[in-house]
């Protein structure tokens, strides 16, 4: 057989794009050739966000193309039902015909590597008689609990309709694992119910689909979820997916990062900066922005707060920010290994919990929405690497919560020094001899087979 054509398919959003690309990068520095789908929206914004060649894939084997997702320029990408709807009716087809178009000019496809939420993907592969794997961008807890939804519909658990139980109830799949409460599950992605519905249909149909694949690969490592990964022996992990600068990787985004932060940050001491960001898709109401910027203001100390287009209406009078340097999007991982940060105040989203795991960076956690919530607990409960923030009866976290809980993470160093420990162990997975290398090794192999 001639050399792979591997073609790889993210879910169309910041955290499923971003540790694909790393996963492509890395299998392109092995001399294979890549194919990258994103859908048009997507790669619009991907390559209006590219500064230099260093932002995307700088190997000549990663080859970026797109196809049509079904939405028109003017729907909302973050209407995550329709957004799933549109998908599974326009891009089965899209997809099917581009890798036709690939197989005659471009040397087959000899594989398709699946974002775990593009599980559907493999009712393409297997009418064109191509193999898949998929890659779980998220934890394996999450991947262990999508995996039994058949079981908790059955049981009475959750409603069969949209994934949601009429009373509360608590699931733990294992002691080592953040217990699920049925009020919070992380296919509450918000919207009405017919949203709920349209996102909960799409959820089991990609859980049907990546239980076929031919591999099952994941983006953490035995050292974070022991449990998990023993409770679905055929998920392996090779994680961390982080930017690897030495080959001129750094994954891939969605917005223009803004690197004179990091000249800002070699002005500041050892471990004396709050980092603060959420992600993609955390909106922020008008209350809530305020008390945070407040917050931030009391602490006294410097900070680094990304604020990106959209996430909220305006800073409150009062606010100087003098402290404080705030950008729209950062190159995240230079920002987390920066001997100046002391801790991140984050959303929880995987890719920045991994982000923070792997640069020894104790979080603040402030939980959206989804699988946010189980990365809370395993931040706070589970590794003991951070706090989280209580609300008020109106749900928001005052400035004095803020203040209060930076104080007592400055003031901790236990809490730091179980971070650098988890460094370790989460680094040396993907070092020689790690687990985590052993698995993408021996998946190279049969790709190369």
């Amino acid at each position: 057989m001639g050399n792979p054509h591997v073609l790889v398919i993210p879910y169309p959003a910041q955290g499923h794009v971003n540790p694909l690309m790393h996963f492509s990068q890395r299998i392109a520095n092995l001399g294979i050739k890549i194919t990258f789908v994103n859908t048009d929206f997507v790669h619009k914004r991907v390559l209006s966000a590219i500064v230099d060649n260093d932002s995307v894939g700088s190997s000549p084997f990663v080859n970026l193309v797109s196809i049509p997702d079904g939405l028109g320029s003017e729907d909302d990408r973050n209407d995550f039902g329709k957004l799933c709807d549109s998908m599974l009716t326009t891009m089965l087809k899209k997809l099917e015909e581009l890798i036709q178009d690939l197989n005659g000019d471009d040397g087959p496809i000899s594989c398709i590597v699946a974002d775990g939420h593009m599980g559907w993907v493999r009712e393409v592969a297997k009418k064109i008689g191509i193999r898949v794997a998929i890659v779980w961008p998220a934890s394996a807890a999450l991947f262990s609990l999508e995996a039994i939804i058949p079981k908790l519909i059955r049981d009475g658990t959750i409603d069969s309709s949209d994934g949601f139980s009429t009373k509360k109830h608590i699931i733990q799949l294992s002691p080592g694992i953040p217990n699920f409460d049925t009020q919070n599950m992380p296919w509450n992605l918000g919207g009405d119910s017919n949203s709920q519905k349209a996102i909960f249909e799409y959820i089991q149909r990609m859980t049907e689909g990546s239980k076929m694949a031919d591999w099952k690969l994941c983006n953490s490592t035995y050292d974070l979820e022991p449990e998990a990964f023993s409770l679905t022996p055929n998920l392996l992990p090779i994680g961390p997916l982080i930017a690897n600068y030495n080959t001129g990787s750094s994954g891939s985004q969605l917005w223009q990062e803004d690197s004179s932060c990091l000249k800002w940050l070699d002005q500041q001491k050892p471990q004396s900066v709050i980092y603060v960001a959420f992600g993609s898709t955390t909106i922020f109401n008008q209350t809530q922005f305020q008390e945070l910027a407040l917050g931030l203001q009391l602490t006294e100390k410097p900070f680094l707060w990304v604020v990106r287009p959209g996430i909220t209406e305006e800073y409150p009078d009062e606010f100087q920010g003098r402290n404080g340097k705030i950008v729209s999007w950062v190159p995240q991982q230079k920002v987390l290994s920066h001997p100046s940060i002391a801790c991140f105040v984050s959303h929880c989203g995987w890719n920045s919990t991994i982000e923070g795991v792997s640069n020894g960076v104790p979080f603040l956690c402030w939980p959206y929405f989804a699988d946010q919530f189980l990365n809370e607990s395993y931040i706070c409960e589970i590794w003991k690497v951070g706090l989280g923030f209580d609300k008020d009866e109106n749900g928001i976290i005052r400035k004095g919560e803020i203040k209060e809980k930076m104080d007592r993470l400055f003031s901790d160093k236990s809490i730091r020094e179980r971070s650098l420990n988890l460094k370790q162990r989460v680094r040396s997975s993907v070092g020689e001899g790690g687990q985590s290398s052993a698995n993408f090794t021996n998946f190279i192999k049969w790709l190369e087979s």
